[in-house]
């Protein structure tokens, strides 16, 4: 690599946001990029989470790109490792590898307001870019408890997220702690292993069977002979969860029956009353993420499991103690607590107008213009950002939504001509977020009665969208530029003459530059028939 980069956009990440990204800016016309990742291959959460049992709970025709359909699912609910041979499948066919810059984790990104440009430090070099896309995703960063003795504990300590798999469970005594998404996976999966499991349950979640099912070889065929029936599967999917999403945001009290579904459910697996005590949520289905197993209520039932109805509290030294003062003697601990979701670790590294961190910017809480653009960071949008994550749909389908909009803003940039930067109004940004937050107060994420990863510090949503995703999408449809600064490199009064006359060419140009995006997207449609035909 040389010694300075420049591009015209900058991608962080490589997960779905940002090669969804990266497929986008060349449908646009765009190859001028470059992809930092700081690991080793794409996936993203894909990548990282290899857990025993890890697998998505969103069905998998749905949890896929709309331009690159996979007819060789093989079952209705995919496991990571097909997930992450899909996103190198679509590496590949769209021919992303010559933009990919593995081993580059940013360490900061710095706003130069003289340039327009933002000047990138990574731990393999030193990029600049005229626009940077931030798609590190909420789900990067692992979070452990600051959970006393824990630096003292002699046995094996890791995040589920971090999986350590030259270590061998088998036989072993070990505390899960946490009972989200991932949890509920990787107790059904450990739990054969090991001699004994203890679980560490602070809130009991929601659990719906997970009816998964493999995809019969003649049903791929007619994927792949009929495309369009994929594209028909797909919208079928999402129609039913655009439908439940209206109990989740308008009617939770609609919840109640699915409620009682789900305690049936519990009851033909939990016959020990006391367990099924324990294992019964006291708020409102909905208001934590609910999760699907068919497998994590008997493997509770097993004679070697304890479920422990408090969180860890304590570590002395291999005996890890509970906040109700029961104890259990381990030689492992696996956490699965989570991710660093309101407090995302790289928006200390991302230095806007006037020197601020985008951390400072939020400190009182995260917020964002249709979910992308922060004030004060022009020129920079994030990908899956405040308030665009779901409990009940595909977290694709927002990633696409907001790609559209990373296209018009591209497209406005090249009208306005010029050296030329956006920088959300703090006026429309606070207006936003005002009507998003007024959206949110009679939805189940903030009536439930519970305290979830959806709320930070300050108890605020600044995590879940309050409507459906065709919502979203007509939202961010196209950039407004009234909610838009126009920001420009100051000129002598002849270069601001000579940039007008520029601007006024390029603007001409835009009907060439049309044409030749329209070329494009051909080209890129013999791609996205090849992903189909693969």
């Amino acid at each position: 690599m040389t010694e300075h980069e420049h591009v015209r956009v900058a991608v962080i990440g490589s997960g779905f946001g940002g090669l969804g990204a990266a497929v986008r800016l060349r449908r646009e016309g765009v190859t001028d990029f470059v992809v930092l990742e700081r690991a080793d291959s794409v996936g993203g959460t894909w990548r990282d989470n290899s857990y025993p049992g890890c697998a998505c709970d969103v069905p998998s025709h749905l949890y896929s790109f709309s331009f690159a359909p996979n007819a060789e699912w093989p079952r209705t609910f995919s496991g990571q490792g097909h997930i992450r041979a899909y996103l190198e499948h679509v590496t590949d066919v769209f021919r992303l590898r010559p933009h990919l810059r593995f081993n580059s984790e940013v360490k900061t990104m710095t706003w130069d307001a003289e340039r327009l440009r933002w000047d990138i430090e990574t731990t393999s070099g030193s990029y600049s870019a005229d626009l940077v896309v931030s798609a590190t995703g909420p789900l990067s960063d692992p979070k452990v408890p600051d959970v006393p003795g824990l630096d003292t504990f002699p046995g094996q300590v890791f995040h589920s997220a971090r999986w350590d798999h030259d270590y061998d469970l088998r036989g072993k005594r070990v505390a899960v702690v946490g009972t989200g998404a991932s949890a509920i996976q990787i107790v059904p999966a450990i739990q054969p292993q090991v001699e004994r499991l203890t679980l560490f349950q602070r809130t009991p979640p929601w659990v719906m069977p997970r009816v998964d099912r493999a995809i019969s070889g003649a049903e791929r065929a007619l994927h792949r002979a009929l495309p369009f029936t994929t594209q028909a599967r797909r919208g079928l999917l999402w129609g039913i969860r655009e439908l439940q999403t209206q109990a989740f945001t308008k009617h939770p009290d609609q919840l109640a029956l699915v409620e009682r579904l789900a305690k049936r459910n519990m009851a033909r697996a939990i016959k020990d009353p006391a367990l099924r005590a324990k294992l019964t949520p006291d708020y409102r289905l909905g208001c934590k993420r609910v999760l699907l197993s068919s497998a994590y209520y008997p493997a509770l039932a097993r004679p070697n499991v304890d479920v422990v109805a408090s969180g860890l509290s304590e570590i002395r030294g291999s005996t890890v103690v509970a906040a109700d003062g029961s104890t259990a003697e381990v030689d492992a601990i696996v956490f699965g607590t989570g991710f660093h979701v309101t407090d995302m670790p790289i928006a200390e590294r991302v230095i806007g107008v006037g020197g601020r961190t985008l951390a400072e910017a939020w400190q009182g809480g995260m917020q964002a213009l249709r979910g992308t653009s922060a004030a004060g960071f022009p020129n920079w949008m994030t990908v899956i950002g405040p308030n665009t994550g779901l409990g009940t749909s595909s977290m694709i389908l927002m990633i696409e939504s907001q790609l559209n909009y990373l296209a018009d803003y591209i497209r406005q940039l090249d009208v306005l001509g010029g050296q030329v930067a956006l920088d959300a109004r703090p006026s429309a940004v606070g207006a936003w977020n005002r009507w998003v937050q007024e959206r949110l107060k009679r939805t189940v994420w903030n009536t439930g009665g519970c305290t979830s990863w959806y709320l930070d510090a300050n108890g605020r949503n600044t995590t879940v969208w309050p409507g459906t995703t065709a919502e979203f999408r007509k939202a961010t449809r196209r950039v407004d530029l009234t909610e838009y600064e126009v920001v420009r490199a100051e000129t002598r009064p002849t270069e601001a003459a000579e940039a007008q006359v520029v601007g006024t060419e390029a603007a001409e140009a835009q009907v060439v530059g049309t044409e030749a995006a329209e070329a494009q997207v051909v080209g890129m449609e013999a791609a996205e028939a090849e992903v189909a035909s693969a």
